[in-house]
């Protein structure tokens, strides 16, 4: 029984270290993967921060750049009303591959005539921000989901209109590129697409189209290279 006794002694004494080696070892690789779990959240955690202040600082750039483009031509309207427009023309510009911010607001600015008034009216009944015939903006609201109560109710919606004409440029633009898409926005599709296929001779379009694309394209050139101001 003592030499039993002996050999369970000599088998503890080695094995107990062992097995507080192996509890040991098994408890710093469950900390360790712990550890590497809390490290790899931090920086999941971090990098969604950074991105999300990366976007913020974007949109406020350009948000930012717009106020100042309003402003310039419109310095009656109020701060708030800025900010929706500004606002607004931002998110069309991630909604629409095919516009930025820079197009949409050299777009307003000629179909303003330079005034962006929400309520301006040409002589042929094309109505607000980016001069939406009543016909077309009833299509589009219904594409949109905007309810179409009235012309006058939606397309002097400075929000509603940019949504509906920012909605039909983009379908233009990826169509016939931007300075076909704006000569559709201006004269119609048939007329663009005439102009396309003759090679873009000026001759095609309308007297008033030939004039509003160079125009328009070099707003927009303007507003490319005053960056954020």
């Amino acid at each position: 029984m003592s030499f039993e006794r002996g050999i369970y002694k000599q088998i503890g004494v080695f094995v107990l270290p062992v097995l507080v080696l192996i509890v040991v070892f098994l408890f710093f690789q469950r900390s360790n993967a712990e550890v590497k779990e809390q490290v790899i959240f931090i920086e999941k955690s971090f990098l969604e921060q950074y991105n999300l202040q990366t976007i913020n600082a974007e949109r406020q750039t350009n948000i930012d750049k717009v106020l100042k483009i309003i402003s310039r031509y419109n310095r009656n309207m109020s701060d708030s009303l800025k900010y929706a427009i500004a606002n607004e023309i931002y998110l069309m510009s991630q909604k629409y591959p095919n516009l930025n911010v820079d197009f949409i607001a050299a777009t307003i600015t000629h179909e303003s005539a330079q005034t962006w008034n929400p309520t301006v009216t040409s002589k042929v009944g094309a109505m607000g921000l980016m001069q939406v015939m009543p016909a077309t903006g009833a299509f589009l609201a219904v594409e949109e989901g905007v309810k179409w109560t009235s012309a006058a109710s939606v397309l002097y919606d400075p929000i509603l209109n940019i949504r509906l004409g920012c909605r039909y440029l983009n379908e233009l633009v990826g169509l016939y590129e931007k300075d076909g898409g704006l000569a559709a926005y201006n004269g119609g599709p048939k007329r663009a697409e005439m102009w396309i296929a003759g090679n873009r001779n000026n001759n095609i379009l309308w007297k008033e189209t030939r004039d509003y694309v160079p125009a328009v394209l070099k707003l927009y050139e303007q507003f490319r290279s005053e960056g954020a101001l």
